[in-house]
């Protein structure tokens, strides 16, 4: 979905409170989740970078950054995530050769890039599989779900928007009442510049930015800019910092898959108009899994990264947290 504007309004409006009675039975069931008893506890310590509202915040940049971090030290990471609108059920290994972004979804193919990635709807039994192809399990999201025992649980939030108007979707950007999620997690971890006050405490907080970087030089080139993520208009931004001339913005809802129309559509401005289509990763591979014509989208177009730079401090303890408990499991003590 595309995240309504009200949601980010720090008053409530009152479509939101109109909303908020559907929010409240949300939250209520997310919070009676969020208590049950974990029904795995793997064998090797398992990292979790969630979201405590909807989509866009940078959890997965994040994610990789960590997963490279680890792997640096000697740790052989393995990404666990659901495969978010993937019609394939898992659990199975992500082949970014052979697998597409209709069969596991968007963000594993972007991790199975870089390394071992495991898709399951069912994360207990994903993570039964994740722990016999690495020594690490980052989950890509799974806060909410407590089906899976966490060694360290990050919330990542974005420092601009925070938690909105402070209510549960659809009333809000909040997957669960921001009060319920703060004692599962062991820190916060605020994207950009912190605006966001007291919401986040008592949370250890720690900073993480966002750096566009391009697979072609965008230096004064006139684009037509297309993003389908929570919040397009981070992407907007990152191609005007990197030196393009933004001609055009199309906005589309988070994990939106294009339409063959949808594609020509944007295929026929950008030559009438002389731009250069210009869209994050992300998108490109749900276009490379679509219609001939959103194939030749994503040849026509400039394709943007983005990558992660967290804090050193929030880097060194979560590899702590992990050797630790790879220690701990040697000596045959619980963690």
């Amino acid at each position: 979905m595309k995240a309504p504007e009200f949601w980010w309004h720090r008053s409530p409006t009152a479509t939101a409170l109109a909303l908020s009675p559907f929010g409240a039975v949300i939250g209520a069931v997310a919070s009676q989740r969020l208590r049950k008893a974990p029904s795995i506890t793997p064998d090797i310590p398992v990292i979790c970078v969630g979201n405590p509202t909807v989509g866009g915040a940078g959890k997965t940049p994040l994610a990789l950054a960590i997963a490279k971090h680890l792997k640096s030290l000697g740790a052989r990471p393995v990404f666990l995530t659901r495969g978010y609108k993937g019609r394939l059920r898992g659990p199975l290994a992500v082949k970014p050769d052979v697998h597409t972004a209709t069969e596991v979804g968007d963000e594993p193919l972007l991790l199975a890039r870089r390394h071992p990635t495991v898709v399951a709807k069912d994360r207990a039994a994903g993570a039964a599989l994740a722990q016999t192809l690495g020594d690490v399990i980052v989950m890509d999201d799974g806060f909410q779900n407590p089906s899976v025992a966490k060694s360290v649980s990050l919330l990542v939030i974005d420092g601009l928007t925070g938690a909105g108007n402070g209510l549960v979707t659809p009333a809000g950007p909040l997957r669960a009442p921001l009060a319920v999620q703060l004692p599962f997690a062991d820190a916060a971890v605020v994207v950009g510049h912190d605006s966001t006050g007291r919401e986040l405490d008592p949370l250890p907080r720690f900073n993480a930015t966002l750096r566009p970087t391009a697979s072609a030089s965008l230096k004064n080139v006139p684009a037509m800019v297309f993003a389908g993520i929570g919040q397009p208009e981070k992407v907007f931004r990152s191609a005007a910092a990197l030196g393009a001339r933004v001609r055009a913005r199309r906005a589309f809802p988070d994990h939106h898959f294009y339409t063959s129309t949808e594609a020509q559509a944007l295929l026929h401005a950008a030559r009438r108009h002389g731009l250069v289509p210009v869209t994050p990763r992300k998108d490109w591979v749900r276009l490379v899994s679509g219609s001939p014509a959103a194939m030749v989208l994503a040849d026509t177009s400039i394709v943007m990264d983005v990558e992660a730079v967290p804090d050193a401090a929030l880097l060194d303890g979560i590899a702590n947290a992990a050797f630790a408990h790879r220690s701990n499991s040697n000596n045959g003590v619980s963690p």
